[in-house]
């Protein structure tokens, strides 16, 4: 295999892999990541890289082909700049091991080899061409019973190897499941272990990672196993079923929270139309008690899935799917507000902009790394955490070399001011308010999201108006502009630092004077 890491060894277990994680400069790019890949030797000599496929936190994802048979692969590269901390060069270390310990599986992608240099790690693995599970669900506008069934089968059996083979997904969700191909019959499968790792029964965990919508109650606490991910799948059950997770909230607290509570809700479309075998599976997946809750193999003999080819297979209504792109479009409604503060930035604000790059870059080089980033901040009296410069320096690093450009700098910096700059958000109501009534009507949204809508979304645009405009006056005024500017979270986009640094926070605050323990709210209060 050259030097592809498939020779390593078969079952690592995390910690028996501690080691030295930076060389004598110290400098993260010369990182050697894999001890067993020699540092140096060229993945171009046996691939071609193609056009981005996708863009991660940490990595850009390269359509590849092999040159000796012409098979087109995907290659996964992660900055090394990116792996700042020994925390972060385990994580892929780890997700390797697990890569490598899985036995396969036809909804497991097969990772065919990994390769290193002094800019990067690279993964290269099998090829997933045919979208993401919600992308498919949208495209299509129809999902029944017995499609909801068959999804959730293969994401079910994907948790119990995984679970036979002593390995904790931790990050289940929708984006993290592609299918092969375009065809109606495509297989689908898991693509992402990069938040997994390997337990021993009994072993309890207390990192909170993950996305926010579907975690366990749990994790929350602090104190969680494998049964986390068969909550994950139910809350990826009730999603298909509905169009919405089960616990929503615009806060990352308010999303906590309804976790904690539990309450689910079988009441609105198209709950009603839902088979009673389909709510009975959900209910037992989303058990707040982990010792209570189905494990993969119950899941998996639940009548509903052991009947699947005889669940009803009308459509679930257009509900499921307005709501889906109504999510979206929200997400581009707020990115298109964005856009329109940034255009309407003064020129002393751009100079100020201007200044303030020139400051923080103290090695004139023309870009700002992370350190000069938390330095300048610093300086001008911010009084952002460590681990909120890093949000935004992740965040701002659009094309991923570890860097700040001007023209990334001056998004970031609009991104930090949106929100709590009382004059932008004013100017971004404006351009959307044409005839200055002071309210955006249904004709002016329309015209706001017109080039992201297509011509008959007319139902996106009144489930828009009707979640901004919260007194029912039929417009959006300013306070309920600036409102939907400054909370909400788009719940499918839900970042792993997000979850991390956020989450963990947020978790401290909740327990800290123990309100929230295990047991203080009963199973039928969430029923």
């Amino acid at each position: 295999m050259g030097n592809c890491c498939a020779c390593g060894p078969s079952k690592p277990h995390p910690k028996s892999q501690k080691s030295n994680v930076y060389s004598g400069d110290g400098y993260p790019s010369k990182v050697l990541v894999f001890k067993d890949v020699k540092q140096g030797e060229n993945l171009h000599d046996k691939y071609t890289l193609g056009r981005e496929l996708g863009r991660g936190e940490f990595g850009i994802t390269y359509l590849c082909r092999d040159k000796e048979t012409q098979e087109q692969l995907a290659c996964k590269s992660i900055s090394k700049r990116k792996l700042r901390t020994a925390v972060d060069v385990e994580d892929v270390r780890r997700e390797v091991a697990v890569m490598h310990h899985l036995p396969s599986h036809p909804n497991i992608v097969t990772l065919r080899g990994v390769y290193q240099d002094d800019a990067a790690v690279h993964l290269v693995m099998e090829l997933c061409e045919g979208g993401e599970l919600f992308d498919r669900i949208i495209a299509r506008g129809h999902y029944s019973e017995r499609e909801a069934a068959a999804v959730t089968r293969t994401i079910v059996e994907v948790v119990q190897v995984c679970h036979k083979h002593r390995v904790m997904h931790r990050d289940l969700k929708p984006e993290n499941f592609l299918f092969a191909n375009k065809e109606n019959n495509s297989p689908l499968k898991a693509i992402d272990f990069g938040l997994s790792c390997f337990f021993t029964p009994g072993e309890r965990f207390s990192e909170i990672v993950g996305s926010p919508y579907y975690m366990a109650p749990e994790v929350l606490k602090r104190n969680y196993g494998p049964e986390v991910d068969v909550w994950s799948a139910g809350v990826i059950l009730y999603i298909l079923l509905c169009g919405v997770p089960p616990f929503w909230a615009e806060t990352e607290q308010g999303v906590a929270l309804a976790i904690l509570r539990g309450v689910l809700d079988f009441s609105r479309d198209p709950w009603p139309k839902v088979s009673d075998n389909a709510k009975s599976l959900v209910r037992h997946m989303l058990e707040a008690d982990p010792k209570s809750r189905y494990t993969a193999q119950q899941v998996l003999q639940h009548p509903w899935l052991q009947n699947a080819k005889k669940a009803p297979n009308a459509a679930l209504g257009d509900a499921v799917r307005a709501r889906l792109k109504q999510f979206s479009a929200m997400n581009k409604l707020k990115k298109k507000a964005l856009r329109i503060i940034a255009e309407h930035l003064s020129g002393e604000e751009i100079e100020g902009l201007r200044d303030m790059f020139q400051m923080m870059d103290t090695d004139n080089s023309g870009a700002i790394t992370f350190e000069e980033l938390k330095a300048g901040l610093q300086k001008i009296g911010s009084q952002l955490a460590e681990s909120e410069v890093r949000l935004l320096m992740d965040a701002a690093d659009v094309d991923g070399n570890g860097t700040l450009d001007y023209g990334e700098f001056v998004a970031a910096s609009i991104h930090l001011q949106r929100m709590d700059n009382e004059e932008h958000l004013q100017k971004a109501f404006a351009h959307f308010d044409r005839n200055g009534s002071g309210y955006i009507d249904m004709d002016e949204l329309r015209d706001a999201l017109g080039d992201d809508l297509g011509p008959n979304d007319t139902d996106v645009i009144q489930d828009i108006m009707h979640e901004v405009d919260t007194d029912k006056d039929g417009q959006i005024s300013y306070e309920e502009f600036a409102s939907m500017m400054r909370t909400g979270t788009d719940w499918r986009k839900a970042s792993r630092h997000y979850s991390r640094e956020l989450f963990n926070s947020l978790s401290t605050r909740l327990f800290r004077d123990g309100s929230f323990q295990a047991g203080n709210y009963s199973s039928r209060e969430k029923r």
